[in-house]
């Protein structure tokens, strides 16, 4: 309770109305005592300086007639004694200021009493009287003077003086009891304050309490205020207000925790900005695509988050003019070129759009896969119609030549036989790797010893190594190395590597196939002294058709598809593919399978 500012309010309203009160009475009661006491002073001093006049008027004119004569000494033993009987300070002053006697001073050390108000005003007006402090007694006093005189001539002035002590204690007695009374009446405040601001205060605090819970997000029971003042009222509709706030609250968080979940599940990047184009949501993947951090680009201008120029512009454009943008964003960064389309749209507002938002969708790898298409089309294309160009020719030609001799029709339909077999083994190519990368063929794994199916993949390629002068030779581990599998296409992806080292390696060179393990997984390397492969090509040497020497490969009667379907068997294995090779120095395949457990 005395933590309250609104007690202390109170409190502080209530001490300050008592000690207005009680100063007002003190400055009115003290003067009117004061007043009073002075007043009967001043009759007081009247009354006595009328008696002193009486006895001191025959020296004052003896003075008048002789004003360098010394003063009487009897006139200064009169007045001591009647100033110590009476207990008054008398003075006696001739008409020129001169003091003649004193009842507390020796006249000699006096100074001119002439100019003092009280004697000015007696010589004025007959009498004259002064308040002021004594520097010779060091006290208030109170001064009357009455002028002396013989007919029209002023012969002097008499003056009586008493101490104001008595006064000033009267009004210290009455000062100390106001000031009590007032104390008293601001502890008394203090109770009566605190017991009253209590009934107040207590339901105000419940009330701020539930109020910072709501602000918070807190469900809180209601603040019960008896009676029907106006704190029981503000209770009753604040009350009110909160279980329309929790409502309201619970749906905004609804919506807002179904907008999140929908926002942080797309796989678009969404930024919304106001008009400020100041960032007010951004998710992880806008934040992933922009290279910025969600949480820290709320408030932030777009532009400075994004460092895009186009996302800026797109965003300005949808703002200024209130219009829907898209575009296509190129940027080159160290893991190459990335293509991101936005879609901008205005968010509406009073007098104008209220800010946009932003969708961004990377689109890299569907413009690379339109590419891929493109090329696939085209070279399937160009590989099919080859043969098939070629068995045309080698037919219209014995049609056209009935007298063709027998050793030329053999040949020709040698070489019609050799076409076909290449595009049988391209579409026979072209439908295993469609199945691969479909997925839809039933795959039946398989327990397999890795070491069976290399060692069966490298016996089947003896014959055509010996063939073109290679030595050709293979490590294998002493212990079996277990996949799960399928040993066919395992062993056509181990093939066709072996074969494409035979037939890029020249006559002398050396082929090495080496089977071993490196922690939880099987590698197969297969390494040749050949022609080697440019970096440059290392990327898309996996893609279907793709040649790095097209006119060599043809001569040696590849279909292009042997290392694509190596990369998928492997990678349907759950695998990976890696490959070392400089131009001129050979090239080395691994192939890295998961070990069965």
């Amino acid at each position: 309770m005395l933590r309250s500012r609104l007690f202390w309010k109170l409190f502080g309203s209530f001490c300050l109305v008592i000690l207005v009160t009680a100063a007002v009475v003190e400055i009115f009661v003290s003067r009117g005592i004061e007043a009073h006491a002075l007043a009967g002073i001043e009759n007081s001093l009247s009354t006595r300086t009328l008696l002193l006049a009486d006895l001191a008027r025959d020296d004052l004119a003896a003075a008048a007639g002789d004003p360098d004569a010394p003063p009487p000494a009897a006139l200064q033993e009169r007045v001591e004694r009647l100033g110590a009987a009476s207990g008054t300070r008398f003075t006696i002053i001739d008409a020129g200021g001169r003091v003649l006697a004193d009842s507390e001073e020796s006249p000699a050390g006096m100074d001119n009493h002439g100019m003092r108000p009280e004697v000015m005003a007696a010589a004025a007006a007959g009498t004259g009287s002064a308040v002021r402090y004594s520097l010779t007694l060091r006290t208030r006093m109170m001064y009357l003077a009455r002028s002396v005189r013989s007919g029209d001539r002023r012969l002097g002035t008499v003056r009586a003086a008493l101490p104001l002590a008595a006064v000033d204690d009267q009004l210290g007695r009455f000062r100390s009891a106001v000031t009590f009374g007032a104390l008293l009446a601001a502890a008394f405040a203090l109770l009566v304050g605190a017991a009253a601001a209590g009934r107040i205060i207590r339901p105000l605090n419940a009330l701020a309490e539930q109020a910072r819970g709501l602000a918070r997000g807190e469900k809180r029971g209601r603040v019960i205020a008896p009676g029907r003042d106006e704190v029981a009222e503000l209770a009753r509709s604040f009350a009110s207000m909160a279980d329309e706030l929790n409502d309201r609250l619970a749906r905004l968080t609804d919506e807002r925790n179904k907008l999140e979940a929908i926002l942080a599940g797309m796989v678009e990047g969404v930024v919304a900005v106001n008009r400020e184009e100041r960032v007010l949501h951004m998710n992880g993947v806008a934040g992933r695509l922009l290279g910025a951090d969600p949480e820290a680009s709320i408030g932030r201008p777009i532009w400075e988050v994004a460092r895009m120029p186009d996302v800026g512009e797109a965003v300005t454009r949808c703002i200024e003019e209130n219009v829907a943008v898209s575009r296509e964003s190129h940027q080159t960064g160290p893991d190459g070129e990335r293509i991101i389309e936005l879609y901008g749209s205005p968010l509406a507002g009073d007098g104008g759009p209220a800010g946009a938002v932003l969708v961004l969708h990377e689109v890299t790898e569907l413009r690379r896969l339109e590419s891929v298409r493109r090329d696939f089309v085209a070279n399937v294309s160009h590989e099919l119609k080859t043969p098939l160009t070629a068995i045309r020719g080698l037919v219209e030609t014995m049609e056209d030549d009935q007298a063709m001799d027998a050793d030329t029709r053999r040949r020709f339909l040698a070489k019609i036989g050799g076409q076909a077999e290449r595009l049988a083994a391209q579409v026979a190519d072209l439908l295993a790797l469609s199945q691969l990368e479909a997925g839809d063929r039933p795959v039946e794994r398989e327990r397999l010893d890795l070491g069976e199916v290399v060692r069966g993949a490298f016996g089947a390629l003896a014959t055509a190594a010996d063939r073109a002068g290679l030595v050709y030779e293979a490590e294998m581990p002493g212990s079996p190395l277990a996949v799960l599998g399928e040993r066919l296409a395992l062993e056509r992806a181990v093939g066709n590597l072996l074969d494409n080292a035979i037939k890029y390696t020249p006559r002398g060179g050396r082929i090495s196939l080496r089977l071993e393990r490196a922690g939880r997984e099987a590698v197969v390397e297969v390494a040749d002294t050949g022609i080697g492969i440019e970096p440059r090509h290392h990327k898309r040497i996996f893609e279907r058709f793709y040649r790095v020497d097209k006119a060599r490969s043809r001569a040696l009667g590849g279909t292009g598809l042997g290392l694509a379907i190596v990369k998928h068997v492997v990678l349907s294995h759950g695998g990976r593919v890696e490959l070392d090779s400089q131009p001129g120095r050979g090239s080395r395949f691994r192939l890295y399978l998961p070990l069965a457990t």
